[in-house]
């Protein structure tokens, strides 16, 4: 699955689902809390991601992640998640391994990701 180019894109699409497993819903003022970011930096990125039909926002201003929103989401949630624990297994420092995560998950190639599980990780 080819995802989103847009590192900030998926930055906020991860976010969501973040905060969907934490809250009964999520608004761009969670968002923003969560990402320390303006309001009005959230609202433009949730614009783009509506035009790309990545979230839908209901009446009440509550932001759900369409399909292929939550596909994102997810992948880019367990690159993450596996790469944050993997780099912590092999010595780094907690607060080091999240951060490098944090930048590796966005630019590590669906092939190389998959070696990496299938091979190192043992997910």
């Amino acid at each position: 699955m080819a995802l989103i180019t847009n590192e900030s894109s998926e930055n906020y699409l991860e976010t969501i689902l973040i905060l969907q497993k934490k809250l009964p819903a999520v608004r761009s003022v969670d968002i923003a809390n969560e990402l320390g970011y303006k309001k009005s930096s959230v609202s433009v990125a949730m614009k783009n991601l509506r035009g790309k039909d990545h979230i839908r926002v209901t009446d009440q201003g509550f932001i759900v992640l369409t399909e292929s929103g939550r596909r994102i989401a997810e992948t880019i949630y367990e690159r993450h998640e596996k790469i944050s624990e993997w780099l912590i297994s092999l010595g780094v420092p907690e607060k080091i391994a999240i951060e490098d995560a944090c930048r590796i998950e966005h630019v590590i190639s669906p092939e190389s990701f998959a070696a990496i599980k299938e091979k190192v990780i043992k997910a």
